[in-house]
Formats: structure tokens, sequence, C-alpha cells
């Protein structure tokens, strides 16, 4: 029977490193694929906002749950505790149709322009393929995912898979990004 020959130990490392590495991607793949398949639509949303196309852009956003989220934040800040009870009221009776008002001002092509601004995306730049999008996307425990303008940093836009398209659901970012023009 042939000497069994020693594997060099840089060899040895290099096998348990991929070894290592292949149990990773595999233990996080469900996380990866979701977050790859995520990335295309987000792609073509950052592409539609900086060509201002209307319609992909409503195709990648839900409006409803966007005015939802605004409703949201009117009413918080209207029922804040040392509010009058008239600006209370006032907040119960107009955060719907404000939110709506300023849904159809704010949720647009060009108003999220500043925020992809904010990540970095100048109309000059290319937009990253999907796999350094996927890469920027953070999976949440509820099957959504999120980007933050740092890695592990909190979420300022998050994305639901609706019905196989992946649509903006969730700004959680200032509100003083989304400007007009």
């Amino acid at each position: 029977m042939p000497a069994r020959q020693k594997t060099p130990m840089s060899t040895r490392r290099q096998r348990w490193k991929a070894a290592i590495a292949a149990l990773a991607i595999f233990a996080g793949g469900c996380a990866t694929a979701e977050r790859i398949d995520a990335a295309g639509d987000v792609h073509t949303l950052l592409i539609a906002i900086r060509d201002d196309d209307r319609a992909v852009f409503e195709a990648h956003v839900d409006r409803v749950a966007l005015e939802r989220e605004l409703e949201s934040r009117i009413l918080a800040k209207t029922q804040a505790q040392g509010e009058s009870e008239s600006v209370q009221a006032l907040g119960a009776v107009l955060a719907r149709p404000l939110s709506r008002l300023a849904g159809e001002a704010l949720i647009q092509p060009r108003v999220f322009r500043t925020v992809a601004e904010f990540y970095g995306y100048k109309p000059d730049t290319p937009i990253p393929s999907q796999l350094v999008i996927a890469g920027a996307l953070r999976t949440l425990p509820d099957g959504r995912v999120c980007a933050g303008k740092r890695h592990g940093g909190p979420c300022v836009i998050t994305f639901a898979d609706e019905a196989g398209v992946w649509r903006l659901v969730s700004f959680d970012g200032d509100v003083s990004m989304l400007r007009l023009g």
C-alpha cells in the first residue's frame, strides 16, 4: 500500500476555511436568497427613481402603506404628551386627509431621488448591481428587508414581498429628507 502524502498545513487551512464559508452560506441561504430576490426589485426602483419613470416607480411602491406611515407620524406628533386637547383633536381629525395630501406630493420619483442621494446615488452615479444591493440589505424577523445608511445601522427604507414584487413599504428616515424638487 502506498504511503499517504502529507497535505501542507496551508492547504488544509484553506480547505477548512472553504468548508466553514460553505456552511455559513448554507446556513444563511434563505436570508441571502431573500435579499438577492429583493435586490432585483430595489435595483429596478432605483432606476425608476433616476429616470423619473412613474409607472415602474408605482409598481414598486406601496402607496397605501407609506400614507399610513405618514398618518401615524402625524398622529404621534399631535397626540404627544403636552399637546393641548385642541391640537390632539385636530390631529385625530386631520391625520388621514393630511397623510393623503402629503402622500400625493411626496411619494414620487423625484422626491425619492433625495433619499437615493442620501445613499450616495447621484444622477451620474451608476446604479450598483443586484449583488451589491443584496449585500446592503438586511433581513428583518418578519420577512421584510431594509437598508440603512451604514451596515447594521437603523433601517431607513423597508421593502416587503407583495405578490412576488418587493415594494417599498416604509420610510423610517427623517421626513425632512423627502423634499420636492
